[in-house]
């Protein structure tokens, strides 16, 4: 199937101005991540020609979905953010290989409008389908099947970038190893990925089948996650963490595979309605005691008895999408999202838990995931374990907390997100990732002046 068979992505396109990025004035304007926290003054432009636009710009912005600042440009820098959503086309389709070819912008979510009813889709998905190819690689994403099928980069054939010194080179596994494992989890860093070739997966229908049952401890929720994972390809819990006593961690197991094609519907799945959150909410609105009510109620709406049926994707993937603009939620100051890996302990993480909560934490959307070994990104996120995932207000004692936090997980052979973090220091990324060296060489080695930065650098990095 070539690209000209398929329609253009989400982003709305005007009309060209006949004047290259460079001649286009570009005023400053707030850009913040998904918390809302931290905000930052950035001039930033979008075009439909990456190879031109990033000629001039410091980084790389697809959709925004990072949490933090690893999406942002350093305060005061004044150099260019080039934002990729425009340049959203497909390139190629061979459905013999299965391997799709488009433009860094393009989005999951308009892969999945297109290449879902046609019974194909990408091995591995995030939480949110609003993510762009770009940013999938730069965040070497997981899903509820890390523990099965890895991460993104996993699946990635090509890349074809503009490095730091200007340079545009394809770079493959085998041509580049060094670049290549470490851009997937390099958080944009590398350089300006302008296209991904991707493996695809074929379906046997375009319809998940789900069951999910609901326990009442920390201990059977980590029971029933252990088993579940030996025996389905999805699996992933949401625990309460706001029970009082011995219910603190109580939670809802959720587990999936595709559906076959006796169980599927006839027709492909449609689009779930979503309601748009309004930017009315005031900071604190979120505080530990809705967020109690919050829990206890999601908590109390799933039946007591198991639940099996046949769901849409956007049912069981992106539920969150669900509601557009969720973030709002959380007023202006933000929130920002504390999301770890360490050893599947019940022991260290009912510790943890109630570390999170003397410190003042409360989270409605606390999720638990199993993974696999570790990647071969230089700086990807999973490794064994179980990843836990709290968003957390901001509040004012949660530099605190993330201190804290963040000592308990270093102590215990853990670390962070990089595409959620917002609070964690270079003293600390440094223990949590032993390759950063590794990484660093690699970066310098194709730009030597580090030319390609962001907020996220210069907080953990060193970059100047």
């Amino acid at each position: 199937m070539a690209g000209s068979g398929y329609p253009r992505g989400m982003a709305q396109h005007p009309p060209a101005t006949g004047r290259s990025p460079a001649q286009v004035p570009t005023p400053r304007q707030p850009l913040h991540g998904w918390g809302r926290y931290p905000v930052i003054e950035a001039r930033y432009r979008c075009g439909e020609d990456l190879e031109r636009l990033t000629r001039n710009a410091q980084l790389s912005r697809g959709l925004g979905r990072a949490y933090g600042d690893a999406a942002l440009p350093p305060p005061g820098s004044g150099r260019l953010v080039a934002g990729t959503t425009r340049a959203d086309r497909i390139l190629g389709f061979d459905p013999d290989s299965g391997i799709l070819s488009a433009e860094a912008g393009f989005s999951l979510a308009e892969l999945g409008r297109l290449f879902l009813p046609r019974g194909w889709f990408t091995p591995v998905s995030p939480g949110t389908r609003y993510v762009t190819l770009g940013g999938m690689v730069a965040s070497d994403i997981h899903g509820k099947n890390h523990h099965v099928k890895g991460t993104f980069g996993n699946y990635v054939r090509r890349l074809r970038m503009r490095l730091g010194s200007g340079k545009v080179l394809d770079v493959t596994p085998e041509s580049h190893p060094d670049l290549f494992w470490a851009t997937c989890g390099g958080q944009g860093l590398t350089g300006h990925v302008l296209e991904v070739d991707v493996q695809l997966e074929k379906l046997p229908s375009p319809w998940l089948y789900e069951e999910t049952q609901r326990y009442g401890s920390l201990q059977a929720v980590f029971d029933a996650l252990t088993e579940e994972s030996a025996r389905w390809p999805m699996t992933v819990a949401w625990i309460d963490t706001s029970a009082p006593g011995d219910a603190l961690g109580r939670g809802i197991v959720m587990a999936g595979r595709w559906a076959t094609p006796d169980e599927a519907p006839k027709e492909p799945p449609t689009d779930n309605p979503a309601l748009t959150v309004p930017p009315i909410f005031p900071s604190g609105v979120m505080n530990p005691m809705t967020v109690r009510a919050m829990n206890a109620l999601w908590y109390a709406k799933h039946p007591r008895s198991r639940v099996k049926h046949v769901v849409k994707p956007a049912s069981f993937y992106w539920i969150l999408d669900l509601a557009r603009e969720w973030n709002r939620g959380y007023g202006k100051r933000g929130f920002t999202q504390f999301q770890c890996v360490m050893p599947s302990s019940v022991e260290l993480y009912r510790e943890f838990l109630a570390r999170f909560r003397a410190l003042g934490g409360c989270s409605f959307i606390t999720v638990f995931k199993d993974c696999g070994p570790m990647g071969k990104g230089h700086l990807s996120f999973p490794q064994r374990g179980t990843s836990l995932a709290l968003d957390i207000p901001i509040f004012p004692g949660v530099e605190r907390l993330a201190r804290e936090l963040n000592a308990f997980v270093i102590a215990n052979g853990g670390r962070i997100y990089l595409s959620k973090d917002a609070f964690t220091t270079e003293a600390e990324f440094r223990a949590m990732y032993p390759r950063f060296e590794e990484f660093q060489e690699v970066r310098r080695r194709y730009d030597p002046e580090l030319r390609i930065q962001s907020a996220l650098s210069r907080r953990l990095m060193g970059d100047g």
